[in-house]
């Protein structure tokens, strides 16, 4: 490094060292393929609007309780090693990194940020069931639906779809909880149809005792064959244990036969614990939230009815909401009114008004209100799964301004003695079923304004004491998801990318060839389905989805770095151009299993030359995308890829 640059990254350091509150708010550092990445004892002191204006930075963002500067491949290392000598950090692996930020999370927030993890992976389902069951709850009730026969049938197929969605959703998270803990997704899956096998009694039939019930004796425990539908916490726990199962084993069977031998006794000692251990403890954990709340709400007059409201969006959370009809149905049958529904009803509503009140303090982001609209809107409509799992459980406070909105709207709603004559609808459609006695009609509308105020009020209130620039954790929650991407490139294994072109260019950028780097089908870089190759925060660059297992170099030039993991490398070519080539999507999370690298850091290549070797099949199997993006990782020398066809390529092919 020249004394010029290493002046300019030193003034970097200076400045940036300002920025994050001095050397004593520093706990530790590290880097990847573009970004630098900073632990911090206080977040709240960073200034990250004057950080995006910091030289050479090109993006700014805290993720995973991380403040993460991006610089770029190659120029990052050198800031790094700057950095790192000026603030008297010891050099730390990414990993090392990840520890020292969990230091500094509690139990509770570990758990909370693990369950937003789960349930972020499987938002899209969520709100297209929620959205689906509000437009089929409304045609329901309008008599023209009802009369004619197309409209009667699409109606029908809508209410089909959004109950096929909800009815699955203890598989999708498995599916999504076995993923975040390391399993292969896939095992996931298989546990999750076991749960909602056609063999076992469906769980809200067998609740209201329309069905028979099998039971099994095994080990003198008896199991009975009920399903797991609605067990949510059933599900969490299932695919927590089924990704540690799969880890176990993958490491303890012998190789010869693992691929047999391991997901066989993952899925079978996970199917034992299902009906013997986890099965019974995750369902007596939420019927116990269950029965406590119905039983308050008789016994401890305002404080029971607030109370139930205050913590009826909690049972929805573990999937046990659904056992309410039932005792709805009691309550009819033996008094005529049900008052559960509007106390079900307020604090709906409350969690809509935290949504609002989260809105209110992030209108400016973009991503803040494509997730919160939508939220809301089904809100309306009684469903509040997309707002609970996208936005209240995952920043925490708004959860708790609507769960006291929604004590206070319950107040209300004893006071005012509101009650439903009947049940299956809420907030919007649930004023139809609302008694009418003493104003009731009023009084609902009333209950509903109040609770939602309260929940909007609070949060807005709350927010004011949370970490500044929300804009910036929106932004981080995109590009987190897609973090092996900016891993491509580790400091320690070998020549910079920066270091790499420090002698001339044989050739000029524009009469070097580029062929293609493997065979399969060519697409431009804004159809990879990760936000962080997508929206060309690397650079600019096109993707091959793989028919084969191995990739080529696309160029003559030097392998300026190879990730420990081996998914990926950085080549600079013989015009100076810098690239990145990156083998899959989240594929850094395999460890190196599955991957061969064919050449070390330093080494000269010649286009078509064997880089990295690949097991598409298992990659494939355990549920990452193989998708291969090459991108242009030098800002001041980007080409132009306008031009790009999408067509099937073969290795070696000029592009």
């Amino acid at each position: 490094m020249d004394e010029k640059k290493k002046q300019r990254y030193l003034a970097i350091a200076e400045k940036l060292t300002e920025l994050v509150g001095g050397k004593k708010n520093i706990q530790g550092v590290a880097h990847c393929a573009t970004r630098l990445r900073i632990v911090l004892e206080n977040n709240d002191v960073v200034d990250l609007k004057a950080i995006e204006d910091l030289d050479l930075a090109k993006g700014v963002f805290v993720a995973g309780d991380q403040l993460q500067i991006i610089f770029g491949a190659g120029l990052v290392n050198d800031v790094y090693e700057v950095f790192k000598e000026y603030t008297g950090m010891e050099s730390m692996s990414l990993s090392d990194l990840k520890t020292e930020a969990n230091k500094k999370m509690n139990p509770l927030q570990r758990i909370i940020k693990a369950l937003s993890d789960v349930f972020i992976e499987i938002m899209p389902g969520i709100l297209a069931a929620a959205l689906l069951t509000g437009l089929s709850g409304v045609l329901a009730n309008i008599d023209l639906v009802q009369n004619n026969e197309t409209l009667f049938g699409i109606t029908k197929l809508i209410n089909i779809s959004s109950g096929a969605i909800f009815g699955f959703l203890s598989l999708a998270v498995a599916y999504s909880a076995c993923k975040r803990f390391g399993g292969r997704p896939i095992l996931g899956i298989v546990i999750g149809c076991i749960m909602l096998s056609n063999s076992l009694a469906d769980a809200y039939a067998a609740a209201q005792g329309t069905v028979e019930v099998t039971t099994l004796h095994i080990f003198g425990l008896g199991v009975d064959l009920v399903g797991f539908q609605g067990g949510i916490i059933v599900a969490l726990l299932m695919g927590v244990v089924t990704a540690k199962l799969d880890i176990f084993f993958e490491k303890k069977v012998p190789e010869v036969v693992r691929l047999l031998v391991s997901p066989l006794l993952t899925t079978l000692v996970g199917a034992i614990l299902l009906f013997t251990v986890i099965g019974p403890v995750g369902r007596g954990l939420a019927s116990g939230l269950t029965g406590g709340l119905v039983w308050m709400t008789g016994n401890l007059g305002v404080l029971g009815y607030a109370i139930f409201s205050g913590f009826q969006q909690l049972v929805v959370i573990t999937g046990l909401h659904h056992v309410f009809g039932a005792i709805e149905a009691q309550l009819l049958a033996d008094t005529g009114r049900n008052i559960l529904n509007p106390l079900m009803s307020v604090a709906i509503i409350a969690q809509g008004g935290a949504v609002l009140g989260y809105l209110s303090r992030n209108y400016k982001d973009a991503k803040t209100k494509e997730l919160c609209i939508p939220s809301f809107i089904s809100v309306l409509f009684g469903i509040t799964e997309p707002a609970l799992f996208g936005i209240n459980l995952r920043f925490k406070y708004p959860l708790i301004g609507g769960c006291i909105g929604g004590a206070i709207g319950g107040a209300v709603v004893y006071f005012t003695n509101l009650a439903a004559l009947g049940f299956g609808t809420t907030v919007v459609p649930g004023i139809a079923l609302a008694d009418p006695a003493g104003s009731g009609y009023i009084c609902y509308v009333i209950a509903h304004l109040i609770a939602l105020a309260s929940g909007f009020i609070l949060t807005f209130i709350f927010g004011a004491f949370q970490k500044k620039a929300p804009k910036a954790e929106d932004a981080a929650k995109l590009a987190a998801n897609t973090a092996s991407a900016e891993s491509a490139v580790s400091n320690g294994t070998g020549a910079s990318a920066a270091a790499s072109k420090s002698s001339a260019p044989s050739v000029s950028a524009e009469d070097e060839k580029l062929y293609a780097y493997a065979d399969g089908q060519m697409l431009p870089i804004t159809k990879v389905k990760d936000a962080t190759f997508a929206q060309k925060i690397l650079g600019e660059g096109f993707a091959i989805l793989p028919e084969t297992g191995e990739v080529h170099a696309p160029v003559n030039g030097t392998i300026a770095s190879v990730f420990d993991t081996k998914h990926a490398v950085c080549i600079v070519s013989e015009a100076g151009q810098e690239i990145l080539i990156h083998i899959g999507l989240d594929t850094v999370n395999l460890q190196g299993k599955y991957f061969t690298a064919h050449v070390n850091s330093g080494d000269p290549i010649k286009a078509g030359q064997l880089l990295v070797s690949f097991e598409l099949d298992k990659i494939k199997a355990a549920g990452y995308d193989t998708i291969i993006p090459m991108v242009f990782t030098d800002a001041d020398n980007q080409p132009d890829m306008s031009g790009l066809n999408i067509r099937r390529v073969k290795q070696g092919e000029l592009i």
